[in-house]
């Protein structure tokens, strides 16, 4: 399906499944919001090649006068945008940055939580092996049992690193 009077300045591009999993592309027009006259085009299947075929049927003018096209960041949809809408703008959209900010992060936590854990460990094994060089009962006693380091708020490096999963985000 291709609408070329829905066309405008700002569209967007992104795919979905239908039923029995046949994955369509959908090009809409921003401006509608969602209502009548958003839907520009509808192309089964996602390769670049083929939405840009079916794309390029709209007159060269049309096609020029759009500005912006917000994608995902599929490179298929960003060959298509520079295919078809060569002096568009391409933005990615929002929504795939943020989850490709939210997930660094949490790998850069997980890091951490790992450090600290790795920490934690080396200190219990040092103090075993204190307890273990001593040979009275008196000296494992001044040794004393092991005792994880707490914060101020009376928990550990990884409870606090186990937790910290959503306070990173703030």
């Amino acid at each position: 399906m291709l609408f070329p009077n829905n066309f405008g300045d700002d569209m967007s591009l992104d795919e979905t499944c239908l039923s029995n999993g046949e994955v369509y592309t959908i090009l809409t027009n921003k401006a509608a919001h969602g209502g009548k006259g958003a839907l520009a085009a509808m192309v089964r299947g996602v390769a670049s090649d083929t939405v840009s075929e079916i794309l390029k049927k709209v007159p060269r003018e049309i096609r020029r006068r759009v500005k912006t096209v917000t994608t995902d960041l599929s490179s298929a949809m960003m060959l298509t945008v520079k295919t078809v809408f060569p002096r568009a703008t391409l933005i990615n959209d929002r929504f795939h940055v943020q989850q490709l900010v939210t997930d660094a992060i949490d790998q850069m936590r997980i890091g951490f939580r790992w450090e600290v854990l790795a920490q934690e460990n080396k200190a219990i094994k040092e103090h075993r092996a204190k307890r273990k060089a001593v040979h009275t009962r008196a000296e494992k006693d001044l040794i004393g049992e092991w005792e994880p380091e707490r914060m101020e708020n009376g928990e550990t490096k990884p409870q606090i690193m186990a937790r910290s999963r959503h306070i990173i985000l703030m």
